[in-house]
């Protein structure tokens, strides 16, 4: 795995800082921004581009050993990823009111490989890689597959391996309230699109403002 540095712009009013980009094989890069300006980050929710608070949230749920490789809604694990459809969304649950995290690695079967960067754990490599999955644990969903389709956060779930409907996400149950791009969704949650840049909050038993994300440059 390859890292180089290189300076960058002000992030969502973060200040100056540096821009990690780690390469994790057959060109594919996760840019991962470091806070350097010397202060603290801000009120800005986990998960955003300044690095996981600490302690990080607890855990929504671990990944289901029960999901193994197989096809889940069509959507096949395989050897490479797939860079001819490439795109990013972002998934945001608050339990209660309190931030829960998405475990990095969803959707990268084992033998994971492993590293730190930013202090943000990163997932480098796997037996084998859904279309959707998980580098890192900031909640970006990476969408990689060889034909461009819409795909859903239902089968983002379920190649997690945890429920999601109206009233349990994952483990969590009671009153959902979804947000996608700021705006309540008053559909099917498990159809909300995992279109390019979509920003998806998930509230169970609360009610969360949106908060805002900014996606790293380059993804």
């Amino acid at each position: 795995m390859r890292r180089r540095r290189l300076s960058f712009w002000p992030l969502s009013g973060a200040g100056f800082g540096l821009l990690t980009v780690v390469v994790v094989g057959a060109g594919v890069a996760i840019a991962v921004a470091l806070h350097a300006s010397g202060n603290p980050p801000g009120p800005a929710p986990f998960g955003t581009p300044l690095g996981l608070p600490t302690p990080a949230p607890q855990v929504l749920a671990p990944i289901s050993t029960t999901v193994t490789g197989q096809p889940i809604d069509g959507i096949q694990c395989q050897g490479g990823e797939q860079l001819v459809y490439h795109i990013h969304a972002h998934l945001a649950v608050y339990v209660g009111g309190s931030p829960r995290t998405v475990p990095e690695g969803i959707g990268i079967m084992p033998p994971r490989t492993q590293t730190q960067v930013a202090g943000m754990p990163v997932v480098s490599s796997g037996s084998c890689f859904y279309w959707l999955h998980a580098h890192t644990a900031d909640g970006i969903i990476h969408v990689e597959s060889p034909v461009q389709r819409t795909f859903t956060l239902g089968s983002w779930f379920d190649i997690w391996g945890i429920p999601l409907d109206s009233t349990h996400v994952g483990p969590a149950s009671g009153t959902v309230i979804a947000y996608l791009n700021g705006q309540v969704y008053g559909g099917d949650i498990r159809s909300i699109p995992l279109d390019a840049h979509n920003l998806i909050q998930l509230d169970v038993n609360g009610n969360v403002a949106p908060q805002p994300f900014t996606f790293p440059a380059g993804l």
